[in-house]
């Protein structure tokens, strides 16, 4: 609070200093101008973010040494601005800031401007995000911060209007008053970033020593979920709501442990609300962002790759648990939307869809040019007039349509954060099909045929709108959510296209981001660059080990093993444990920073946590346990204090502590019989196991039991396929056919 109030202090007492036009809300002359057209260096970039930035007048830097050097010579602040190409609030400030002629002149004169990609230098973002958030308490993108030339945050903030207003100063107010503080109040400044940046470095999560992580702490966890769990529309706390299914993922597996528990209760209802709402996209598959309401009725419409994938594990898990087919279609349905959407030429996946676009009703007819960024709207892709459903549906179907998805005149939207969806409709289920059929007097099979119709109708129409902006970029992060989300799903859903789609990808990336034994970051447009951070190690083999669960194939769990000697080598924290977020070696960075919080996505560390423990059981070399348990034992006092916000972690504790499993199947790899029982594995909910395969033939396993010696003792009974359980390599007896088994899991199920 200390550091907090001299940040500000340095800052409040400057507003004499600011040109008369800029203060209290002033509106400058000229206040927007037409952008100028000369590309900066940003042109010179692969970000999809960075390169809308190239023709702001801004004289805009990567984050590069070129650009703190510059403001070493020329003595000036840096002002950091870090956002992503699908940011609906980034897109705001560029087109009212950035843009503006004013603005940009005043920054070029008096600072050295940097733009980053929060996807692509996470790293860099953690820093300054954690620094934002000391300062003011909150956070979020664009995230803008002002630097000394030697990289320490003073001052910042996220989204600053251009003038003020809704209580926020105006960012050319802010802009002032930094200039002045720079020249006239230097040391206020200096101070104020040294003394931030010690306190980052001092509290990273870590090495306290002062607890332990026992059983208990999965109860607590569930306590404060049910806690701010939603018993009237599901999900926790209230608005903004988001979807953060790795939550989900640990109440099912506490559901094991406690199953007189609301846990599975809670699960089954958060997922129906969402896949009901607005979140959900009715037509194509997939979820939004997150929920601007209580309701998930009204979304940001934004589209991530990393919910697709964690979202649909989640609905993979319950249809697993349950075998309620529901289920089975959503997660189906996200998963095509990622296969058709989402998916480079090459096999690999994109990142996202922006939630802005082109209005189709305003530009009806027109040829609008696509890269237009002007007049692009929140959600306009998918908003219906209801005019429009009675032009193209039948007058029984657009009837129906109209009554479960609670279409209006006016529009349905309850809430409208931006103002833009006047008359317009999103589609979230507003009654059941009995409902429908009783208030239209049809049966509920006529209901539930027309909106089959009427979707497969509106979808082909939807698709000749203005799509909104593709980030075409290829993350080996979000790519590892997406191919271990496919692996399994393909498995247990039976359907070879996504097993097939995740092997794709999974090559891709060994063939093109994979060099000297080290992940790179990114590809984007023929590139592979930017050093591999910690999460893209973790999420990748974890990813390798799902492949090679689901094929067998004993190249995934070569790799998976060489990237975690990698991991080790490259970011373990040797002293207290667990794993920093960059390298050893990167000298770009103010501190090597440490992440376990598990927010949108699960932390670096929280998944590094799951694929120790995940390899210590498939070759029982007890490093990886050693590393694992050392790892839980350093961040125990940061997850105690607060357990839910940990769940990546606690499912990974839950793994290591047990009871889990270790299931081998010999026989030949292509024999039917290995797939049934492999079949029967994948259809079972055992969260805390692993799958291995034993070959028949030893020139065929002998790689793989270098790695897993303890194959050897498991051989197939009579030549026939033969499964069998074991805990902690103590198995029973082997069996051979496939009832016998199925009762073993049964009960192997009930012991969780």
């Amino acid at each position: 609070m200390l550091l907090r109030f001299l940040t500000l202090m340095t800052l409040c007492g400057l507003s004499a200093a600011l040109p008369s036009a800029a203060v209290a809300g002033g509106q400058p002359q000229d206040f927007f101008m037409k952008p100028q057209q000369e590309l900066n260096r940003l042109s010179r970039e692969k970000s999809p973010y960075l390169l809308q930035h190239a023709a702001n007048p801004v004289d805009w830097y990567p984050w590069s040494e070129e650009a703190f050097d510059k403001a070493r010579r020329e003595d000036k602040p840096v002002f950091l601005s870090i956002g992503y190409s699908t940011c609906h609030w980034c897109h705001v400030m560029e087109e009212e800031s950035f843009e503006n002629e004013m603005i940009a002149k005043y920054l070029n004169d008096h600072f050295v401007s940097i733009k980053v990609d929060r996807e692509e230098r996470p790293d860099v973002d953690h820093i300054y995000m954690s620094a934002v958030q000391a300062m003011t308490g909150q956070g979020g993108w664009p995230l803008s911060v002002f630097l000394t030339p030697d990289r320490k945050p003073f001052f910042g903030g996220t989204y600053f209007p251009p003038y003020a207003k809704w209580g926020s100063p105006g960012f050319f107010d802010v802009l002032a008053s930094i200039e002045h503080g720079w020249r006239n109040e230097r040391e206020k400044m200096l101070n104020a970033g040294n003394a931030l940046t010690g306190m980052l470095k001092e509290h990273l999560p870590g090495g306290s020593g002062d607890a332990s992580l026992t059983k208990d702490i999965f109860e607590q966890a569930y306590t404060e979920f049910r806690q701010t769990y939603d018993d009237v529309y599901g999900g926790f706390g209230h608005a903004p709501k988001f979807p953060t299914s790795h939550n989900l993922s640990f109440l099912l597996r506490y559901t094991r442990r406690a199953p007189d528990s609301r846990a599975q209760e809670m699960v089954a209802f958060t997922l129906h609300r969402m896949a009901a709402g607005g979140m959900y996209d009715h037509l194509g598959g997939g979820f939004h962002r997150y929920s601007t309401d209580r309701e998930w009725q009204i979304p940001h419409f934004e589209k991530m790759l990393y919910d697709q994938a964690i979202l649909g594990r989640t609905y993979v898990e319950m249809y697993q648990l349950t075998g309620d087919s529901f289920y089975a279609r959503v997660a189906r349905e996200t998963f095509d939307y990622c296969l058709r959407d989402l998916r480079d030429a090459q096999g690999a996946f994109h990142s996202a869809e922006d939630a802005d676009s082109l209005d189709p009703y305003e530009f009806a007819g027109m040829l609008p040019d696509p890269a237009q960024k002007h007049n692009k709207k929140e959600g306009a892709f998918f908003l219906w007039q209801s005019a429009q459903i009675d032009d193209v549906l039948s007058q029984a179907d657009a009837g129906i349509f109209k009554c479960y998805y609670g279409i209006r005149p006016d529009g349905n939207a309850k809430s409208d954060p931006h103002g833009e969806f006047g008359g317009r409709n999103v589609l979230a289920q507003a009654e059941d099909l009995q409902a429908c059929a009783a208030q239209l007097g049809v049966s509920v099979e006529d209901v539930s045929a027309s909106l089959q119709r009427t979707r497969q109708a509106l979808f082909p129409l939807r698709e000749e709108r203005p799509r909104p902006h593709l980030d075409d970029k290829v993350l080996v992060d979000w790519n590892g959510l997406m191919i271990g989300a496919l692996a399994f799903g393909g498995r247990v859903l039976e359907e070879p296209r996504y097993l097939q789609a995740a092997e794709e990808a999974a090559r891709f990336i060994l063939a093109n981001m994979l060099t000297d034994g080290h992940l790179l970051h990114r590809y984007r447009d023929g590139e592979s660059s930017i050093p591999g951070m910690l999460e893209d190690y973790a999420f990748f083999i974890n990813a390798l080990i799902d492949l090679y669960e689901a094929t067998f194939d004993p190249l995934y769990i070569e790799k998976a093993v060489a990237l975690q000697a990698a991991c080790d080598e490259s970011f373990a924290d040797k002293v207290n444990g667990g794993y920093y977020l960059t390298a050893e070696g990167a000298d770009d960075l103010i501190y090597r920073p440490k992440e376990i919080y598990d927010g949108a996505i699960p932390s670096g560390n929280s998944m590094a946590a799951l694929a120790l423990v995940r390899l210590y059981h498939i070759t029982f070399d007890k490093k990886y346990l050693d590393r694992a348990q050392k790892l839980f034992a350093s961040f125990a006092g940061t997850v105690r204090k607060r357990p839910s916000a940990f769940a990546q972690m606690l499912m990974a504790f839950d793994f290591a502590v047990g009871p889990s499993a270790e299931i081998v199947i010999a026989g030949a790899r292509e024999d039917a019989g290995v797939r049934d029982m492999s079949d029967e594995v994948f259809r079972s909910f055992i969260p805390n196991r692993v799958l291995i395969h034993r070959d028949s033939d030893p020139r065929k396993g002998e790689a793989l039991w270098e790695l897993v010696p303890f194959l050897e003792k498991q051989p197939p009974v009579d030549g026939r396929p033969t499964a069998y359980v074991c805990e902690n390599a103590v198995c029973q007896r082997p069996v051979t056919d496939l009832p016998e088994l199925k009762k073993i899991l049964e009960n192997l199920v009930k012991e969780e």
